[in-house]
């Protein structure tokens, strides 16, 4: 199936698998959402929405991440998992808010990744879910499922993005982001993919080998 075909098929066919796909983070504003974002990182969102219910309660600013000791942070952030560098990148990047944005989270591309340990996927996940902003994130299932379809040969996120950007009609960018990632829990994941039942197979080339 050619590229144009395959675009085509599947778009619809998440839409109809997915069809309200959007972020598992539980979030307030912008800040929350970045900050949950941080804390995602090699963590379920599951323990990160544990965690942020009682932080969200705790920490209501910027200044508040920035001010906090970081050994109580640690503390508080601690059942996500690298606590230290995430207490590190939290606390760096409030205080940046607060230094060149008077404590508001930016809403573009460019200033979002100025901030200390901020990359284009917490960048695209920040500007399309508390934001609205069209973008794609890419995370490991999105990176992984492309690939399979036969999407993009490129491996580096940031290769992948720009690979996507002109075959995903840009107001479809964050939700074909979140059914990609639905679609990796649920039928795609990493190991064991079930492509017997996979609705995407007939335009897969991982799925029809």
């Amino acid at each position: 199936m050619k590229l144009p075909d395959k675009i085509k098929f599947i778009l619809p066919a998440l839409d109809r698998l997915y069809p309200r796909s959007h972020t598992a983070l539980a979030f307030r504003n912008p800040l929350e959402m970045l900050v949950a974002t941080i804390l995602s990182a090699q963590c379920t969102d599951k323990k990160v929405n544990e965690v942020t219910a009682v932080l969200f309660k705790k920490y209501r600013s910027a200044r508040d991440f920035a001010e906090v000791p970081l050994e109580e942070l640690e503390a508080d952030i601690r059942p996500t998992g690298f606590f230290r560098n995430k207490a590190k990148s939290i606390k760096h990047c409030c205080a940046e808010l607060i230094k060149r944005h008077k404590g508001q989270v930016p809403r573009t591309m460019e200033e979002l990744t100025a901030l200390p340990g901020i990359g284009r996927k917490t960048a695209n996940v920040v500007l399309g879910s508390a934001f609205g902003l069209p973008g794609i994130v890419v995370d490991t299932h999105v990176g992984r499922i492309v690939q399979r379809l036969g999407l993009t040969k490129e491996k580096d996120p940031v290769k992948i993005e720009f690979a996507l950007m002109p075959l995903i009609p840009r107001e479809k960018w964050i939700l074909f982001s979140h059914q990609l990632i639905d679609h990796g829990r649920s039928l795609c994941p990493a190991r064991g993919p079930r492509c017997g039942d996979c609705p995407l197979r007939e335009a897969c080339d991982y799925g029809m080998r």
